[in-house]
C-alpha cells in the first residue's frame, strides 16, 4: 500500500461541484492499493500517517506528528500510484489492485482512521475528483508498506 502524503494548510475534494471532504492544517494523503496489500498493510500505513514526524516544533525542526498537532487527515484513493512507469510512454496499471480490493482496503483504512484520529475526511472512491490544496512547505513523502 502506498501513501503519498502532503503537509497542507488546507485541502478539499470536490465531486461534481460538491465538496465531499475537507480539512484545515494536516495531511492530504493519496492512497494507492496493490494486489498483495492486506488489512495489515492498511494498519501499518495508518500508524505511519498518524505518527510520521513532518510538522515543525518550536525550533523549526520536523519533530511533530499529525497526532501531536491535532491536524486533519484527508484520504483520497488514487489507483495511479500503483502504476508501472518503468518502460514505454504510457503507464501500465497491472500492479494496481482490482477495484473491489482497492475499495475494500481504502474503506477499511478510512474507518480505522476515523476511530483512531479526531478529524478525518475523504474523497469518493472511484469518482472523478478535483483535489484542492495549499501545500505547506512544500512537504511531500511517499510512504510504502
Amino acid at each position: 500500500m502506498k501513501g503519498l502524503l502532503q503537509r497542507v494548510r488546507s485541502a478539499r475534494v470536490d465531486v461534481a461541484g460538491q465538496v465531499v471532504g475537507a480539512i484545515d492544517q494536516g495531511l492530504l494523503v493519496l492512497v494507492g492499493v496493490e494486489p498483495q496489500d492486506t488489512r495489515a498493510s492498511a494498519d501499518k500505513l495508518l500508524h505511519k500517517l498518524l505518527n510520521y514526524r513532518v510538522f515543525s516544533d518550536a525550533d523549526g525542526k520536523m519533530n511533530l506528528s499529525l497526532n501531536d498537532v491535532g491536524g486533519g487527515l484527508l484520504l483520497v484513493s488514487q489507483f495511479t500510484l500503483a502504476a508501472d512507469t518503468k518502460s514505454g510512454m504510457r503507464p501500465s496499471f497491472s500492479k494496481a489492485a482490482p477495484p473491489a480490493l482497492g475499495a475494500e482496503l481504502f474503506d477499511y483504512l478510512l474507518e480505522k482512521a476515523k476511530t483512531s484520529h479526531g478529524t478525518v475526511a475523504s474523497g469518493q472512491f472511484g469518482a472523478d475528483m478535483q483535489v484542492h490544496l495549499i501545500n505547506d512547505g512544500p512537504v511531500t513523502f511517499l510512504l510504502e508498506t
